[in-house]
């Protein structure tokens, strides 16, 4: 079974391709909590890891789903597309994540928790 991590410290690049070749190889599943600034991941799915935030007290409206991927570029890791995004009730009609602001926060967010030296 895989475990669902909560990142709230900064983690090493090692320990995500750790976790990303236990699953995708290349790409880790994240979800972005924008408003307590911490990722979940190593869920197979995003919705799982939504799931673990929101046990955790994370609001729903404040979870991003996107995809990293480890052998990118810096300026392609991050990928908006997500199920968890569809949200009609927000203004985001699409997997991706349409407000720019909250694509930059969740960019942010995620140089600031993965350490990749």
């Amino acid at each position: 079974m895989i475990e669902i991590k909560i990142i709230e410290k900064p983690i090493s690049i090692n320990k995500i391709k750790e976790i990303a070749a236990n699953q995708f190889g290349e790409m880790v599943k994240f979800v972005v909590d924008v408003e307590k600034e911490i990722i979940a991941i190593g869920g197979d799915l995003h919705a799982d890891e939504e799931a673990i935030l929101i046990e955790n007290g994370s609001n729903q409206n404040d979870l991003w789903g996107i995809n990293y991927y480890l052998e990118k570029p810096k300026e392609e890791t991050v990928e908006f597309d997500s199920m968890i995004n569809i949200r009609p009730s927000q203004n985001n009609r699409s997997r991706d994540v349409e407000n720019d602001q909250i694509k930059k926060t969740i960019i942010k967010i995620v140089e600031k928790l993965i350490n990749n030296e």
